[in-house]
């Protein structure tokens, strides 16, 4: 590697660095070990996580062999579970520190990435999408 490339590289290093000693990471890893540890959700999700797969397992059968009382059951099972999930402190902790993490790393990538495409580092950040995943009617992204 060319001398000047090590430079970028001990930089990038160096912003890993940094972004393991942000305060958004540290809340992030904390609200991340709490819902790991937290044995409630963890059952939740595992029971989430088998419905899902009942679920899935019901409706991809063909429509002469789908049971669609047993398909509304397990929707309704789904969504209770879900429900109780998103309504867990540590998870809605987890939500919001991970929410507040990807801010941070989405101004960062867009920093970097408009810079290397030439845009001025020092005005570079990320814009918010307002995108609604249709094409059909934005000519927008390029």
């Amino acid at each position: 590697m060319e001398t000047n490339h090590m430079d970028i590289i001990e930089l990038a290093r160096e912003l890993g660095r940094k972004i393991q000693n942000e305060d958004s990471y540290l809340k992030f890893q904390l609200a991340k070990q709490a819902a790991d540890e937290d044995e409630e959700l963890q059952r939740l999700i595992d029971e989430f996580n088998r419905k899902r797969v009942e679920l899935n397992e019901e409706t991809s059968k063909e429509e002469s062999d789908r049971d669609a009382e047993k398909v509304r059951e397990l929707n309704r099972e789904f969504r209770s579970v879900y429900a109780k999930i998103m309504t867990n402190e540590r998870m809605i902790n987890y939500n919001d520190a991970k929410d507040g993490f990807e801010a941070i790393t989405k101004r960062i990538s867009a920093i970097i990435q408009q810079s290397a495409e030439g845009g001025d580092p020092d005005t570079a950040d990320y814009v918010p999408s307002s995108c609604s995943g249709s094409c059909a009617s934005c000519g927008g992204c390029g």
